[in-house]
């Protein structure tokens, strides 16, 4: 029987860098520069021919970065090499991330015809000031017409990106984003807290930093958003995640349910085969390791021993993941969901009752009224979302 696949395809080029922004990308590339990493792409997906008749994907998601930046073409020459490769589900999930102002209604239309279904747009606030402390590109106008396109053409599956905590937002002007973004009708919110990041232009910015909400402040929006969400139709199902029903992401429900998933380009995180990796970071090392296996690849009828060559040289961060581990991150992953985690699942994967591992840890919590016990399920109530940094810490095994 085949095993459910993720695939994630990160394109890290974007127009101008945001100033909170701590991801692996890069600003002003070339077309060129372009070119040459989405042929590294392909063949970094042609590697996958060693194991891809054992599974089937179910999820792709393009993130970045900014990947509405690329040529549409470039889009779809990704998806016919992952499909030319790996078992694609015939109803998957095909994200892609896009800013306003960086796709037009052809760009959208051409995103339908290579099969991709969900657009998740990176709105972050509807108040023109709070986009412009951040160092976004774009403004609500531009939302606006993105928006618009996107229903246009065809698009039945948006999610839109929202952020509290922003430098000078109120809670008034939070609110009004909810507000907002909610008369739109997006199927998918994801309301993000802003992370001042070290080593971030935000982070060096004295004068803007001290325009930031205090702690109680960002706590009040943040029970806001749940309260204004919940009483329009979107239902919270993961701590900053919220959907209308049976719109939940489900490449990301991948990531939180312990699946696996491929990471492909630069930098990107998989989970496959029992190990956990990273692919490095260098992105001129990255070009060079994938031009120069170019002919085994497309030669070499010992896919495996291609596989395992060339990756050798292409990932860092390697973790064998052993018991502990699997049933540490089961716990950490599973309590971010609102569901929770699942008795019998757990029982199932590691052939252990979760009480005979983590009784007292959850009778303790369950006590104090932080955690529920629902039949099979147990997950944290609204108060120990709250403090989830505390509880989660108490399921590290000694």
């Amino acid at each position: 029987m085949k095993k459910n696949l993720g695939i994630y395809v990160h394109i890290p080029f974007c127009v101008s860098k945001c100033s909170y922004c701590d991801f692996l990308s890069f600003d002003n590339c070339s077309y060129a520069v372009q070119l040459q990493y989405i042929d590294a792409l392909i063949q970094e997906i042609k590697l996958y021919k060693a194991f891809a008749d054992r599974y089937v994907v179910k999820t792709i998601f393009f993130g970045g970065g900014t990947p509405s930046l690329l040529d549409e073409v470039f889009i779809g020459n990704i998806l016919k090499a992952i499909r030319s490769v790996f078992n694609v589900d015939r109803f998957p999930e095909i994200t892609i991330e896009a800013n306003p102002g960086t796709v037009k209604y052809t760009n959208l239309l051409a995103y339908q015809s290579h099969g991709i279904n969900r657009l998740s747009i990176g709105l972050q606030s509807t108040d023109d000031d709070c986009l412009m402390m951040l160092g976004r590109i774009h403004n609500m106008d531009q939302f606006v017409a993105t928006y618009n396109s996107a229903r246009r053409a065809g698009f039945k599956n948006i999610n839109v990106d929202i952020m509290s905590g922003i430098p000078g937002q109120t809670e008034h002007t939070y609110v009004e984003t909810l507000m907002k973004v909610i008369e739109f009708g997006p199927e998918h919110i994801s309301a993000y807290s802003l992370q001042v990041e070290d080593g971030t232009p935000l982070a060096e910015n004295e004068p803007v930093l001290s325009m930031l909400p205090d702690e109680e402040a960002d706590r009040r929006m943040y029970a806001m958003t749940k309260k204004v969400l919940g009483a329009n139709g979107y239902q919270r199902y993961e701590f900053s995640n919220y959907a209308k029903p049976g719109y939940e992401c489900k490449h990301n429900i991948t990531y939180w349910t312990g699946g696996e998933y491929v990471g492909l380009g630069l930098g990107a995180a998989s989970f496959f085969k029992g190990e956990r990796f990273s692919n490095i970071r260098d992105i001129n090392r990255y070009l060079e390791i994938m031009q120069e296996a170019q002919s085994d690849i497309a030669s070499s009828t010992d896919k495996i021993s291609v596989y395992d060559e060339v990756t050798h040289q292409l990932r860092e961060n390697i973790e064998t993941m052993y018991i502990d581990s699997r049933i540490e991150e089961f716990m950490f992953l599973g309590l971010r969901m609102t569901k929770g985690v699942s008795r019998s699942e757990f029982l199932n994967r590691f052939n252990k009752d979760i009480y005979e591992v983590y009784g007292p840890v959850i009778n303790k919590y369950v006590t104090e009224g932080f955690m529920v016990e629902e039949g099979d399920s147990i997950r944290l109530n609204d108060r120990g979302i709250d403090v989830s940094n505390i509880i989660l810490s108490d399921f590290i095994l000694d």
